[in-house]
């Protein structure tokens, strides 16, 4: 699982960033990635990457409503990231 590599807070969201996002060719927000987010904070979304360098997905960021504070949204994206990927 990675690690968090950056915490920031947004106007909307807090962005947990997991990996840098030049690592990417195509970063989306897919829908499938919804419901196991939600399973861990509502309202948040996931951002998965396209490696540059071949067709693996990985989750780039977790986006986590405002409203948690930096030390929760980071606890919730770690376990977001945790169910996307095991």
């Amino acid at each position: 699982m990675p690690s968090v590599k950056d915490v920031e807070t947004g106007e909307e969201y807090i962005h947990v960033r997991f990996r840098d996002p030049d690592e990417f060719d195509e970063i989306r927000t897919p829908d499938w990635a919804e419901k196991p987010a939600r399973s861990v904070s509502e309202g948040s979304e996931v951002r998965m990457g396209q490696k540059k360098d071949g067709d693996d997905w990985e989750v780039q960021a977790v986006l986590v409503s405002k409203t948690l504070g930096e030390e929760k949204a980071r606890e919730q994206a770690e376990g977001i990231v945790e169910k996307i990927e095991s």
